[in-house]
């Protein structure tokens, strides 16, 4: 399922999309661990490094959708201090007014959340990063002659 596509044609997908990345996470997490037999894990590493790097990207598309829906929710409330406030406002006192507002700050909560989400998966593809490096020490072990080096 792409969930940018489904975000960015209702925002109300957003809780679905975050609880499918939270549970894709735990999933990618077993795949860091570094166990059982080495080819077989070096085999099946640019195969999980490919779809969880894709995951990365797509979560970072929806975040940029949503700050660019940030910035037309707060372009539409800076217009309409500036046009209909009974005096006249300076553009900090309309930020101020602006960054208060419940939209606003619901939105600007959304975002955190899933720049967090964000922020779990790069630390995932670090680990998978430190996994292909591990495994990369392991064959070298054997090429030299330790063929009892074990995960």
């Amino acid at each position: 399922m792409g969930w940018y596509s489904e975000v960015s044609r209702d925002i109300s997908k957003i809780t679905d999309a975050v609880a499918y990345f939270e549970q894709e996470l735990i999933n990618a997490r077993q795949e860091v661990k570094l166990k059982g037999n080495v080819e077989k894990s070096a085999a099946e590493m640019p195969g999980i490094v490919e779809q969880r790097f894709n995951q990365l990207q797509e979560i970072e598309a929806i975040l940029n959708y949503l700050n660019i829906e940030l910035r037309r929710l707060r372009s539409s409330y800076f217009k309409k201090y500036l046009e209909n406030y009974q005096r006249a406002l300076s553009s900090r006192d309309v930020e101020k007014y602006v960054d208060g507002e419940t939209d606003v700050v619901d939105y600007e909560k959304i975002i955190n959340e899933f720049a967090l989400i964000r922020n779990k998966w790069l630390g995932l593809l670090k680990g998978l990063d430190q996994k292909q490096w591990q495994i990369t020490n392991v064959v070298k072990l054997r090429v030299a002659g330790m063929e009892d080096a074990s995960l």
